[in-house]
């Protein structure tokens, strides 16, 4: 079953429980996909039917072992390419994701190997999300969600989701980048040593070394 439209599906239920443990939902599915939810429920048939997934009526959709290397290959692709548009061609980390969804169906697997040897085999992408290797293997430290981390709590920022430009761009003058050292205080949160307002959004999107 090889299709785009069903990669960005393998790739949008792995990527919903990288950082967190709840399974992804048909109706979840759908919103994060901008796609009617009758559409999502026939494409989780046709993955199902393909093995790729496996789901019960109402309930979670969770990758098989085979969707799970699917995905996995898809991943790897969208992270590389985003590395490879900021450290070749100057683009900045709100401005990759968008692109990377288009390029990463296009690219071949020679061209995307010649990119990573390019790069030096990057571990992470420029919003610290792991980029698996060619056999799929990836590597993650533990991790807190920001909104959960207690005061007191240091770490260092190991991934900003990249779903929102406009939050991304608010967050750079901030200081906050992916390996920047956060603590937790009382009053919000120390970056590098500076006290820093963040905006209310932001505890929802950055993850930290546990």
């Amino acid at each position: 079953m090889a299709s785009p439209a069903a990669d960005d599906y393998l790739k949008t239920v792995y990527a919903h429980t990288e950082w967190q443990d709840a399974p992804i939902t048909p109706s979840v599915l759908a919103a994060k996909l901008g796609i009617a939810p009758s559409s999502v429920t026939e494409m989780v048939k046709k993955l199902a039917a393909a093995g790729l997934v496996s789901h019960v009526p109402y309930g979670a959709v969770r990758l098989t072992e085979a969707g799970t290397a699917r995905a996995l290959a898809m991943v790897r692709r969208h992270r590389l390419v985003e590395t490879w548009l900021v450290q070749e061609f100057g683009y900045g980390w709100d401005e990759v994701h968008d692109e990377a969804e288009v390029l990463e169906h296009t690219i071949s697997d020679r061209l995307l190997e010649g990119i990573d040897a390019r790069l030096g085999r990057p571990r992470f992408d420029p919003h610290g999300d792991a980029i698996p290797d060619a056999d799929g293997r990836i590597e993650r430290e533990p991790f807190v969600l920001l909104a959960d981390a207690p005061v007191g709590h240091t770490g260092r920022v190991l991934r900003v989701d990249d779903r929102d430009p406009e939050l991304l761009r608010a967050l750079e003058p901030l200081g906050l980048a992916v390996a920047s050292t956060v603590t937790v205080t009382a009053s919000g949160v120390e970056i590098d040593g500076t006290q820093t307002a963040l905006p209310d959004e932001a505890a929802q999107v950055v993850w930290l070394s546990a």
